[in-house]
């Protein structure tokens, strides 16, 4: 595959959740699922974009769930965070595996295993086109890897996030549950919103507006699927603040 000089988006972040490292098994890092995410990185730089990366930690541990279960919020939300250093390394291991230069920047300096983060460090590492994963979320209790995520995307001048989930975009409702469910190709901010559709949580979603930066929701466990939906191919849907306002708004 040839790098394409008429990408809308040169400068991305993919945004997977911890789950997807999961493959078939219930909890932990399943190193096949790492390859074959690997596989669709490699796939997505081959086109000739600069990609950084965040990985959610609910795979291993979740501070939700932690708290729920009567842990303090803050000590149960540093579990988490420090679930998705592990996650980031485990990535890590599989991209180089295939010879794609990659960093890992940690939020919670620990320089034995990962660089900490340093915005102009890691916007340099992608110009020389390396992947750069940032782990350990914002380093504070209360923010998702979603917020995260988002922080990262405007702070490294991303074009666009890439949120790879268990389906193929924003539907009307679960498709899991409702057969009737209508997939939306394209979306509003305000309608996310204001109709409290679950794509990310409204921190991040409320962050990716004010940045315009445009969110494309698409299934990650199909082959190909990151390298089509850069180039607008395959079945998606397109956030921005172009899109069409739906209902409750």
């Amino acid at each position: 595959m040839s790098p394409r000089n008429d990408l809308k988006y040169k400068r991305i972040l993919l945004k997977i959740s911890g789950e997807a490292l999961m493959g078939k098994r219930e909890f932990g890092i399943d190193v096949d699922a790492c390859n074959r995410l690997a596989k669709e990185i490699e796939d997505a730089l081959e086109l000739g974009v600069e990609l950084c990366l965040v990985i959610g930690g609910g795979n291993i541990y979740r501070g939700m769930t932690g708290s729920a279960a009567g842990m303090e919020r803050t000590q149960a939300d540093n579990l988490g965070m420090l679930a998705t250093v592990m996650n980031a390394l485990a990535m890590q291991n599989s991209l180089e595996n295939r010879n794609i230069p990659t960093r890992v920047q940690s939020a919670i300096v620990m320089q034995s295993v990962c660089e900490p983060y340093i915005r102009r460090r890691a916007i340099r590492h992608m110009e020389k086109g390396r992947v750069v994963i940032f782990a350990a979320g914002t380093s504070n209790p209360f923010f998702t890897t979603d917020t995260a995520a988002a922080l990262r995307a405007a702070e490294m001048n991303c074009d666009a996030m890439f949120k790879g989930t268990q389906v193929d975009g924003v539907y009307t409702a679960d498709p899991k549950v409702d057969p009737g469910a209508e997939h939306i190709p394209h979306l509003n901010y305000m309608s996310v919103l204001s109709n409290e559709l679950r794509v990310m949580d409204a921190t991040a979603i409320s962050l990716m507006k004010d940045n315009n930066i445009p969110i494309i929701v698409f299934r990650i466990h199909e082959e190909g699927s990151l390298a089509n939906a850069i180039v607008g191919g395959g079945r998606y849907t397109l956030i921005d603040g172009s899109g069409p306002v739906r209902g409750g708004d």
